[in-house]
């Protein structure tokens, strides 16, 4: 019942997003309906197409037909998205499902390495400052983790674009891999496509496992003042295993969650670094979207971000209670 619930409430809220895009295609002064009609009034073709052509060319673009009912304009724009139509791009005009199906690839693989290693190096940071709790290793780590969670993310890739790039020319600044090459997985292709990669993956990393070390230690600590941890000391447990199997892995536990929705996150999150490193991904598109005034490809990032963002959470949601032993799926729904 409780699995039941959570999905409902995850299809309601990915149709009130697909609502409020609806909406956004018919409310928006200077929307993809508005765009079309004048590029065809600009090009001198207004006295040679009719208006039901305009308006079918409107429909092949956004999936809303002004000429129908408005609630029919609505379900036929639910039914398009949820078989995957989400209409065909202005500036690029190709359809949108295409340049997102090109684009999510890069993005994903960007930020999967980035998460995994923020929140890699900061459990394993953390761990470390919980057991030298009080020396000056834990206070320096402490003060240092967050300074560094406390600079913005694209501060700390323009500042690695100067130095590394422009006054060093270590690594490239800009671009998936090195203009040129043909895709294919070869050697030279893969390292191309590693080195552009390096930069964009450090300024996220370097910003944000700070604060993954600083969240794992209080965990951790908490852990380590718990009645269970004293009793296994006065059994003569190993002081290794304490906190290996112990304080590390019940420490660790509660940051699934966290995890699971940073992945989800991910998509949204890379819209001002791809811009930087000019990295053509999701966010990449979805900016110069939002420039070119390119509603449909606008809305459909927007969709896909959103559904990401949902999957993930309710992934984190059902699957916490299996993760974590000492939540039921009754404490669950006590939650809620």
């Amino acid at each position: 019942m409780y699995v039941v619930k959570r999905v409902a409430q995850a299809l309601v809220t990915f149709v009130s997003v697909v609502t409020i895009t609806f909406a956004l295609v018919r409310a928006i002064p200077g929307g993809p309906a508005d765009f079309i009609r004048a590029q065809v009034m600009q090009s001198g073709g207004a006295d040679e197409v009719s208006m039901s052509e305009i308006n079918a060319l409107v429909e092949s673009y956004t999936n809303v037909d002004p000429s129908t009912p408005l609630h029919v304009q609505y379900f036929n724009y639910l039914t398009s998205v949820l078989q995957g139509d989400l209409g065909q791009s202005v500036w690029y005009s190709r359809p949108v499902a295409d340049i997102i199906v090109d684009a999510a690839p890069w993005t994903i693989f960007l930020l999967s390495i980035s998460i995994l290693l923020t929140f890699g190096l900061g459990i394993v940071l953390g761990a470390v400052m919980a057991y030298l709790e009080g020396t000056r290793f834990d206070s320096g780590s402490t003060v240092l983790s967050m300074f560094l969670n406390s600079v913005p993310y694209y501060i700390a890739a323009i500042f690695l674009v100067y130095v590394v790039s422009i006054q060093l020319g270590m690594l490239p600044q800009s671009g998936r891999f090195t203009s040129g090459l043909d895709p294919g997985l070869n050697v030279e292709f893969i390292a191309s496509v590693l080195r552009h990669a390096i930069l964009p993956i450090v300024s996220l990393v370097v910003t944000g496992f700070g604060g993954v070390a600083i969240t794992m230690r209080g965990n951790a600590v908490q852990e380590i003042g718990e009645d269970y941890i004293r009793v296994a000391h006065l059994r003569g447990v190993p002081g290794k295993r304490i906190a290996t199997r112990y304080v590390g892995r019940n420490a660790v536990l509660p940051m699934y969650t966290n995890f699971m929705i940073a992945v989800g996150f991910m998509f949204g999150g890379s819209v001002i670094l791809e811009e930087i490193f000019a990295y053509e991904g999701l966010g990449l598109y979805l900016l110069q979207a939002i420039e070119a005034r390119d509603y449909p490809l606008m809305m459909g990032t927007f969709l896909i971000i959103s559904l990401a963002v949902l999957v993930c959470i309710l992934i984190a949601d059902l699957t916490y209670s299996k993760i974590d032993p000492r939540i039921s799926d009754q404490g669950s729904r006590e939650a809620y």
